[in-house]
């Protein structure tokens, strides 16, 4: 079985789904690689250092898709706009297709129906489950210790303001008020730099376990908001959907929060899902002039209901950053941790090497997104309305 591993083409995504080193040991498994010319370039990896692992370089992308069995990216298909078609229409018909698919997300739906026609088999790497024998293949995770920390870096390049407290020979300049909506990976590493870098941090989840590991974060105010735990809590440990009406007094909740927060982080995630919209309108107007919102949760539909994919607007004076592939810029090391989560991911999709899936496999069950000429992805089905 041949792997292809193009070059990613979103704007701004420098990552890559494999590493010299990763190939070699893809290649140890009886695989045969190609890379696409300049794939790792982004990360400051040559062709020839690939070529010394086994894999063999390939300059025509099309060739590339035209004969893997399998392609290994970072991000979900897009537009190639240099040759004026999308990169789903590029995978061979029938072959697999394994990434960072977000299929429930709205904007990855028309890409999902893409490969179910084509008869893909593919896997998205947000839906590895929270089990510790794929501790090593969680890339979710992986990712969320970079997007977490480079969140705030993101928020305080925007912030018209200091963050920490200054103090000056005219009077002392107050700290910047920072919200963590969202205390998973994502959140606790978010909250760890906002202290870092001597801001004023409060938090919200709905899951108990999660406001405490928050908690346990020294001078961090965890704002109470009780959820019935079966409510709560999804799968792995995982936060879970909430019915209209519990989103709604989370919505309450905020509502009385956000006039008095300088910057907002949200990564509130339902794994799988579409993002709960937690952030209104109606709370972006009540915000001080020259507030911050990060939107992590883009991915997946975002949680600010203004918030508006790969770009940063600005409304009513608080600037609304939708950057979608935040981990893109933090390439080098962003990049090191996914392809180990691929390569291990791969020992396990074929345990004895090159061959049929085992589709039984709760790590494929959960990841599998099409397959047959079918959208069996639950989280997906739902959100299109098909389950």
């Amino acid at each position: 079985m041949l792997i292809g591993i193009p070059k990613e083409i979103l704007d701004e995504e420098k990552r890559v789904a494999a590493l010299p080193e990763t190939v070699a040991r893809l290649v140890g498994m009886g695989f045969e690689v190609v890379v696409e010319s300049s794939a790792g370039g982004g990360v400051f990896r040559t062709d020839a250092e690939y070529e010394a692992a086994g894999a063999r370089i390939e300059p025509d992308v099309h060739a590339l898709y035209e004969r893997a069995d399998i392609i290994l990216k970072v991000k979900q298909p897009c537009m190639n706009h240099q040759l004026n078609r999308h990169e789903a229409e590029m995978i061979r018909p029938g072959s697999m297709l394994i990434c960072f698919l977000h299929p429930a997300a709205p904007a990855n739906q028309s890409v999902v129906r893409t490969l179910r026609e084509r008869r893909v088999t593919s896997l998205t790497m947000d839906g590895i489950p929270r089990i510790s024998r794929a501790q090593t293949m969680d890339a979710l995770t992986s990712m969320s210790t970079v997007t977490g920390y480079r969140s705030v870096l993101l928020a305080a390049s925007h912030f018209p303001r200091f963050v920490p407290m200054m103090g000056t020979a005219i009077g002392s300049l107050p700290p910047a008020q920072f919200l963590i909506i969202g205390t998973g990976v994502v959140g606790l590493q978010a909250i760890a730099t906002v202290k870092r870098l001597g801001g004023v941090v409060k938090a919200v989840d709905i899951r108990a376990e999660a406001r405490k590991e928050a908690s346990s974060l020294k001078g961090t105010q965890v704002v109470g908001f009780e959820v019935p735990d079966e409510l709560a809590h999804g799968e792995g440990g995982y936060a879970r959907a909430l019915p209209k009406e519990w989103l709604e007094r989370e919505r309450e909740l905020l509502r009385s929060v956000v006039p008095q927060t300088d910057i907002i982080i949200l990564c509130a995630l339902v794994p799988g899902e579409v993002a709960p919209v937690l952030i209104t309108r109606d709370m972006i107007a009540s915000m001080k002039p020259g507030s911050v919102v990060v939107d992590v949760s883009v991915d997946q539909g975002g949680n600010c209901e203004l918030t508006e994919p790969g770009r940063v607007i600005t409304v009513n004076n608080v600037t609304i950053c939708g950057t979608a592939n935040i981990p893109g810029s933090m390439a080098v090391d962003a990049t090191w941790l996914y392809a180990h989560n691929m390569l291990h991911f791969m020992e396990n999709l074929f345990p004895k090497g090159p061959g049929p899936i085992n589709q039984e496999d709760e790590i494929v069950r959960h990841t599998l997104v099409t397959i047959d000429g079918r959208i069996v992805h639950r989280g997906t089905l739902k959100a299109m309305g098909e389950a």
